[in-house]
């Protein structure tokens, strides 16, 4: 009888240490705001969807989003793909530009996501013609520094290689900068309000020009360097929380990457910032062939 009692209280100390542990380790873990998507604060304009307070860029934990487009026609986009954590959860856009590489934007970096291609609908149900990849190896630019946004794209290689369909094909990267003026599509899952939030059915597109630089820089005075080219218009049409990462495609080539813009997203003269992608056009096939 003389030891029943610190058994007793040995078993009590143990079970109460378990339910302790079993509180706080969840709490810990949804409280890193890099891996909760709905952390993002009502200023954040990175276009992904997990950025922090008074961010530029556009995912679901950075920042972006289509704004005043339209659903995209069924085959349209065969390069575009999504970035999810967990089973279903859309935090960025990506681009395929080779059988096993994708393109996405450098502030899109996670540990451990999962790649779907081929996939119109934001629902997480089966759809004919859908690819699903795990990230191998996510390669950023190594001129990108966070949060000014230069430099913003990175390289990511899949665990095998795409089967070329007529829902899932790579889209060549322009090596040839536009003229502003020029007509381009941007493509993305993002939501389509600010600053409430509201996403998407399915895929949307939208049309958008290309700006002057100058009237990039005036709209975002010191923050447009050479890597960069604005494209909106005057309708209140833009990217947004979402759509980071995601392609903008002209004359038939990739032009660029979503990066970041104002938020709310699609105010008069802030028009959404785009990577612009001839600038890396070497890098792109150097770091590719280097690492195949």
């Amino acid at each position: 009888m003389a030891t029943a009692g610190p058994a007793w209280m040995w078993m009590l100390g143990a079970l109460i240490t378990a339910l302790l542990l079993g509180v706080t380790e969840p709490v810990l873990a949804n409280d890193v705001s890099c891996d909760n998507p709905s952390a993002a604060g009502p200023y954040a304009s990175n276009r992904d969807l997990g950025a922090g307070p008074k961010e530029d860029t556009r995912g679901e934990d950075s920042s972006s989003r289509i704004l005043n487009g339209s659903d995209c026609g069924k085959h349209t986009q065969p390069w575009q793909a999504a970035l999810l954590l967990g089973p279903n959860q859309l935090y960025c856009g990506a681009v395929l530009v080779h059988p096993q590489w994708l393109l996405t934007a450098a502030h899109c970096r996670k540990q451990g996501f999962r790649v779907r291609l081929g996939h119109q609908s934001l629902s997480p149900v089966y759809e004919s013609g859908q690819q699903l990849f795990r990230g191998l190896k996510s390669i950023p630019h190594p001129g990108f520094h966070h949060p000014n946004h230069s430099n913003d794209l990175m390289l990511i290689k899949l665990n095998r290689r795409v089967r070329v369909t007529q829902d899932v094909k790579p889209i060549n990267v322009s090596s040839r900068c536009v003229p502003a003026g020029t007509k381009c599509m941007v493509s993305g899952w993002g939501t389509t309000s600010s600053p409430t939030v509201n996403f998407p059915k399915v895929l949307q597109c939208l049309n958008i020009t290309v700006l002057s630089q100058d009237t990039c820089k005036k709209a975002y005075p010191g923050q447009v360097d050479h890597t960069m080219f604005c494209a909106g218009d005057e309708a209140g049409r833009d990217s947004c929380q979402g759509d980071s990462g995601g392609p903008v495609v002209c004359n038939g080539k990739l032009q660029g990457l979503v990066s970041w813009g104002d938020y709310p997203c699609a105010q008069p003269n802030k028009p959404g910032v785009y990577t612009d992608l001839c600038q890396f056009s070497k890098w792109i096939h150097n770091t590719i062939q280097a690492n195949t």
